[in-house]
Order: structure tokens, then C-alpha cells, then sequence
């Protein structure tokens, strides 16, 4: 990238919002992939619409690589900006622009913090689901990019399902507005959910209209244990086919349960094989019949014990299990490769089975948690990339995982994307001809190539 280019930014944007010190850009090289990094050119902090149509513009005509991002907590790669380039900071457009109480709605700029948009709605009794683990630092506008989910998925959904308009800058047609403020619309292409979810490789997200719900008016959570891995796989596709479905599903491997222990000292059940965590809402009198009839089905699954929460102090400890993971699991080992594949929740059992499998073949610790009610498991392969030899032996293991996922009618992906990590993998699960029209589609947006490249496809650009 030119002098001239950082110059004719410097001209449109404020010049300590344009970063061109090695330093400054050091921590734009990362996100939350451990094992990649790349240092951008220059680092765009955009502050309004008008600034991304701006870098865009002159992205365009140089054509310079632009890579949108948010926080940088995306785990595939997503915001490393693998060409070098732009990186275009958007976590500075961070207003609630209306929360719209009449109308269930509300309008933010793509760098609200997801958890403190949460707690906004909630002052108002109002309700936005989608809480992928971050929460607490990613932002909605990276969610949108990523079609980010969370536990309460199994229930309600993931991000694309409150997304209903957006504003976006494109390559090829500038700033352009998709969807509607309405409950219902089906004028056109539904072109808001093409963008949300396209890793920023179509437009530049820069307004988000989403829908809310009402608040549920109360919750309980219930704590199984389980003897046998298989056991609790099979519970939750028998709570899932008794219609009785819980805002939360989550599952944990012995190996996640000590890595937990060990990083909180609550005294989870160590010896267990598995343990189930499960929440229900809804009308304050309907919650104890749903723990009672979940604690029933644990039981009559093989569960060793079914603890009931009876408070929400001692319902945050137990998910406090659940959230201290990502942390938990490094301290085992420096390398902490976290695919989330996705599989029927009837096949969850066999899954489970074949990781472990694959674990034990190539000496691999596996530890496995995730969002088990709707099949999203999230599979971490423990290794050390400082040893080449056993960093290669644990990628062929993740081949083989991704392999065997998709052999039991599952995808690759449920919520991180595909970005970098994952694009070699496509090609097991979709056609050459779905690939090749996704590709074309891109075109269309983003002729040049300019908008994060090198991210979902393989190889990055024809």
C-alpha cells in the first residue's frame, strides 16, 4: 500500500483515527484465531457511515484489501486481514439509535457491545436472544458478519433470525438499505439475510435494525450428571423429541468438567463422564412443570444425579461452568483449535463416538461442550503449534472431524463461519457448482475483490 493511499485517507478521515505505526496496527494482526495472524497497512477506526463510503471508495479504485472488524473475538479468522491493507475498525460506531417499544424493534450501529444492548432492552422488559459466549465484548455488528448463535439458540434462534434490515456499503453499489421496520416484508431478494453471515466479504455492515421479544418472565435451570457420555447425548435428543423445549441446552465432556473445576473450584461432579445444563422460560407458573418434566427425562435417560437450581445465585454458578471454558481450556495446553460443527440431534451420540475415536488414534486430548439442543457441539483439539509434528498431527484431526461430521448429515459450521480456518473444508459439504454461484454472487457485490479476502473460499480468489 502507498504513502499516497494513507495520504488521500488522512484527507477524509481524521488523522489519529488513521493508523499507520507498526505498534498501533500490532493488535489488528489477530483475532481470535490463535494460530493465524497478519499485519494490516493501515488501520481505519470509521466513526459513521460516510467514513466507510469513504474508504471504500478509495479502497476501490487502488484496489486495496478491506477487512471489516469488530471486536476481533471470531475464532475462524475472520478479521485478519490475510492480504494486508485496510482494516476497517468499526467498534467506534457504537450508539443505540431507538429502542422501539410500540413496534418491537431497535436501530444500532454495528459496534454496540451485544451484552450491553442486552441489559438496554431488559431496563425496558424487552428481550434480544441471540448470546453467543463473547457477549461481553463482541459486538452486534460482528454477530450480523458471522450469524453468530449461543446457547438459547436451540429455543429461539440465531442472529440472522432478528436481523430484518440493515444498512451496508458495497464495492460495486456504495450504501445501499435491505429489509424493513415491519413485522412481515417480501418485497425482492431477501438480501439481508444474504448479507448477514457473509463474513464481510459483500458490504460493510453500518446500521442494524433488529427485532425484539418480550421478556420472559421467569427461568429455572437444572444441573444432570451422567455416567456415560452416550447417556446424555441421548437425553437431550429425547428431551428435544418431547416437546418440551428449554431455553438452554448445554452439554460438557469430562474433560471440559475438569478443565472447569479446576479454573472455578465449585465443585463440579469431576468423576462424571458428561453433565447436562438446561434452563427453561416462560410464564412464571409453567417453569417448575418444565424442570420437572426435563429432571423426569434425565432420569429416565440414566442420569447419576439432576440438581434444580433454587435460586439464580446458584443457577449463575452453574453457568458460570459453561462460560469460563474458552479460558479454562488453554491452560491444559497452549493450542485450543475450536471447530463448531453442527450434526442432527439424533446423530449426536454417533458424533460424540467418533471424536472420541479420532481423539484416541491420534493421541489427542478432545475436550467437547456446546449447545447440544440444537446439535451445535463445540469440539477442542488441545495441542501445542510450537511442535510441528504434533501441531500436523492435530490439524489431520480436525480433517477427520470435519469429515466425519459431514458423513452424519451435519455442517461445518453453526455459528463461527467458515473465514480462513475452515475454507480448505468446503468442498466436503458443498458442491462445485453451489460454490462457483456463491462466487459469482460475490462478484456482483464486490467486483475487485476488495472486501476481505482470502475468507470462506478455497483457494481465496480465482
Amino acid at each position: 500500500m502507498r504513502k499516497e493511499h494513507v495520504a488521500a485517507l488522512r484527507q477524509k478521515i481524521p488523522v489519529e483515527r488513521v493508523l499507520a505505526e507498526v505498534e498501533e496496527r500490532l493488535v489488528y494482526a489477530k483475532d481470535g484465531t490463535q494460530r493465524a495472524e497478519a499485519l494490516p497497512d493501515v488501520v481505519v477506526r470509521a466513526l459513521s457511515v460516510e467514513e466507510v463510503e469513504s474508504v471504500l471508495s478509495i479502497a476501490g479504485e487502488a484496489k486495496i484489501p478491506v477487512t471489516p472488524r469488530g471486536a476481533g473475538t471470531g475464532t475462524t479468522g475472520g478479521a485478519i486481514p490475510l492480504l494486508g491493507g485496510i482494516v476497517l475498525d468499526l467498534s467506534g460506531m457504537k450508539k443505540i439509535k431507538e429502542i422501539d417499544e410500540e413496534n418491537l424493534i431497535a436501530i444500532v450501529e454495528p459496534g454496540v457491545v451485544t451484552g450491553e444492548f442486552q441489559a438496554a432492552v431488559e431496563t425496558r422488559g424487552l428481550f434480544y436472544p441471540p448470546d453467543p459466549a463473547s457477549k461481553d465484548v463482541c459486538t452486534l455488528g460482528g454477530n450480523a458478519a458471522e450469524c453468530a448463535g449461543g446457547p438459547r439458540a436451540v429455543k429461539y434462534g440465531v442472529t440472522k433470525d432478528y436481523v430484518i434490515g440493515l444498512e451496508a456499503v458495497t464495492p460495486a453499489f456504495g450504501r445501499i438499505r435491505t429489509g424493513v421496520r415491519t413485522a412481515k416484508g417480501v418485497v425482492g431478494y431477501d438480501l439481508t439475510k444474504l448479507l448477514v453471515g457473509s463474513e464481510g466479504t459483500l458490504g460493510v455492515i453500518t446500521e442494524i435494525v433488529l427485532r425484539l421479544l418480550p421478556q420472559p418472565e421467569a427461568s429455572g435451570t437444572l444441573m444432570a450428571t451422567f455416567s456415560d457420555v452416550e447417556l446424555a447425548s441421548k437425553v437431550v435428543s429425547s428431551i428435544i423429541a418431547s416437546k418440551v423445549l428449554p431455553s438452554k441446552l448445554e452439554f460438557l465432556d469430562r474433560s471440559a468438567i475438569g478443565a472447569a473445576e479446576d479454573y472455578l473450584g465449585i465443585g463440579l461432579p469431576v468423576d462424571s463422564d458428561a453433565i447436562l445444563l438446561i434452563e427453561v422460560d416462560g410464564p412464571q407458573e409453567s417453569v417448575p412443570r418444565q424442570l420437572e418434566r426435563i429432571a423426569s427425562l434425565c432420569r429416565d435417560g440414566g442420569a447419576e444425579k439432576v440438581v434444580v437450581a433454587r435460586n439464580g445465585e446458584e443457577a449463575e454458578d452453574l453457568w458460570r461452568a459453561r462460560h469460563c471454558l474458552s479460558t479454562a481450556l488453554v491452560r491444559l495446553k497452549p493450542t485450543k483449535i475450536n471447530e463448531d460443527i453442527t450434526v442432527p440431534c439424533s446423530r449426536l451420540p454417533e458424533m460424540i463416538r467418533r471424536i472420541r475415536e479420532i481423539g484416541e488414534r491420534h493421541h489427542f486430548l478432545i475436550a467437547n461442550f456446546g449447545h447440544a439442543g440444537d446439535g451445535n457441539l463445540h469440539v477442542n483439539v488441545l495441542t501445542d503449534e510450537r511442535n510441528p509434528e504434533e501441531f500436523s498431527r492435530a490439524l489431520e484431526a480436525v480433517r477427520e472431524i470435519m469429515v466425519a461430521t459431514v458423513e452424519v448429515g451435519g455442517t461445518l459450521s453453526g455459528e463461527h463461519g467458515i473465514g480462513m480456518t475452515k475454507s480448505e473444508y468446503l468442498r466436503l459439504e458443498q458442491s462445485e457448482d453451489l460454490i462457483e454461484l456463491q462466487r459469482q454472487i460475490k462478484a456482483v457485490f464486490d467486483p475487485h475483490h476488495i472486501l476481505n479476502p482470502g475468507k470462506i473460499f478455497w483457494p481465496p480468489n480465482p
